[in-house]
């Protein structure tokens, strides 16, 4: 039996969309709240790798406008460790599923996770 984890937090539309597409296939879900629990550093990493660290911010969310990051030049650690103080920074949910990542509500990506 596959299962996935999906790293969001419980307000975050993109964290209930996947929880819902994951749920309606049958598939185990471990469930990581980032506001309760940051990502380990090489689990973040993992995600960095594939997608860079600019990538995986949302730049049209609230929190990012908020956190001044419009303006901000920021060294990868300092984003690094604003992303763990503040997981509404990213673009949720991180989705993982043995070997394949996803992050954002990406239903195609999700779907080739199953394949």
């Amino acid at each position: 039996m596959r299962s996935v984890q999906i790293f969001g937090v419980k307000s975050s539309q993109g964290t209930r969309a996947a929880e819902r597409f994951f749920k309606e296939r049958s598939i185990a879900i471990h469930f990581v709240d980032l506001k309760l629990k940051p990502m380990s550093p090489g689990e973040i990493k993992r995600f960095i790798e594939r997608f860079t660290l600019p990538a995986l911010l949302d730049r049209e969310g609230k929190a990012f406008e908020k956190a001044g990051l419009k303006y901000l030049k920021q060294s990868d650690a300092e984003l690094l460790a604003k992303i763990e103080r503040e997981p509404l920074l990213l673009r949720l949910p991180f989705v993982r599923c043995e070997k394949k990542i996803s992050i954002g509500q990406d239903e195609a990506a999700w779907k080739a996770m199953l394949d």
